[in-house]
Order: C-alpha cells, then structure tokens, then sequence
C-alpha cells in the first residue's frame, strides 16, 4: 500500500497539493494547445497561398525555360549554396528558419548571345526557388506543430482523465477518513469524561 494513501494530515496536504498542481498544470497545457492550434492554422493558410504562388510560377518559369531551351539550347545551371537553416521556440516546440540570399545572382551566361527568354526563366525560377524554401519551412513547422500538439493533448487527457480523479479521490477519502477518527476521538473523550464524572 501507498504510504501516501494513509490517512495522515499531511498525506491530506500532500494529495492537496497534488490536486491543486494537476489542475493547473491542465490548465497550462490547455492553453498551450490552444496556442499551438492558432500558429498551425494560421501556417496552414500561408501554406495554401504561397503553393497556389508556385504552382503559377512554375507554369510561367517553365514556359520561359521551353522558350529560351527552343532559341538558345541548355546553358549551366549554378549550384545553390546560400541557404542557411536557424530555429526558434514556439512553446518548446523548436521552429526552422530558413534563410536564402534574396540578392539577385548574377547570371552564369553572357548578355550577349542571349534574349530575353532566359532572363524571364531565370527571374522566374529565382522566384519559385524562394517561394519553395518559404512552402518547405512553413510545412515543417506545421508539421513540428502537430506532433506537439498531439503530445501536448495527450498530456493534457491523462492529467483531465486520470490525475485529477484520482488525487480528488485520494483528498475526498483521506478527509473522510480524519474525520471519523477525530468523531471517534470526540466520543472516546466524551466517555472517559462520564465514567470520571461518576468517579468523583
């Protein structure tokens, strides 16, 4: 048996105590749910905006590319390495930050035996390139959002469900247990006092 099940004033307390903390720590991670629920929505709407932008942008890039492909043939394609990756908080749960050089790159091709069909393929495929790396950071915090929240009401549902009954129990019975002790210290005394009284 629980030595903290026996009917002790302090057990009371402690059990007390214990209640009062599982309350609020239902309500902290309530709140915490609700937060994190506003931020994944809100992702969510961004999400669907920026993947209608590249799907437009796509279309247009590739439609440039096909043009200056049919008038110039393929030229290089430079190595993109000016990505960098920070995160930060949202409660506890860690967001990435994606960063790219928005600075427009200067072009691996000569002006001069070139036209305009690949500098509307490049501007455009410049665009989808930073939309992509806006949609990738978006959808993995959405996702880094979700998990979290799931654990977050799963927590929740068991201090809801499970902590909270049982330290209301554990209060309820331990009160009810001190009080028929001190109903039976009462009678006891009560008792002594008459057979003292008959005494004397």
């Amino acid at each position: 048996m629980d030595p903290n099940t026996f009917p002790t004033k302090g057990n009371l307390i402690l059990a007390k105590n214990s209640l009062a903390l599982a309350k609020q720590g239902y309500v902290l991670m309530d709140k915490k749910r609700n937060i994190l629920i506003r931020e994944l929505m809100g992702l969510i709407q961004q999400a669907e905006s920026i993947q209608k932008e590249i799907d437009s942008t796509f279309r247009m890039a590739y439609a440039a590319l096909q043009m200056a492909n049919i008038k110039l043939g393929i030229s290089l394609v430079p190595v993109e390495d000016s990505i960098r990756i920070r995160t930060r908080s949202i409660m506890g749960t860690e967001i990435p930050l994606v960063e790219a050089d928005t600075r427009p790159a200067f072009p691996t091709y000569a002006y001069y035996s070139t036209n305009i069909a690949l500098d509307q393929a490049k501007a455009s495929f410049e665009k989808v390139k930073q939309l992509s790396i806006k949609l990738s950071m978006i959808e993995n915090s959405a996702y880094r959002l979700a998990n979290n929240i799931k654990k977050t009401q799963k927590r929740a549902n068991a201090l809801k469900n499970i902590t909270i009954p049982r330290y209301t129990v554990l209060t309820k019975d331990i009160q009810n247990a001190l009080e028929e002790k001190e109903r039976e210290e009462f009678t006891r005394l009560k008792v002594i006092k008459r057979m003292q009284s008959k005494k004397a």
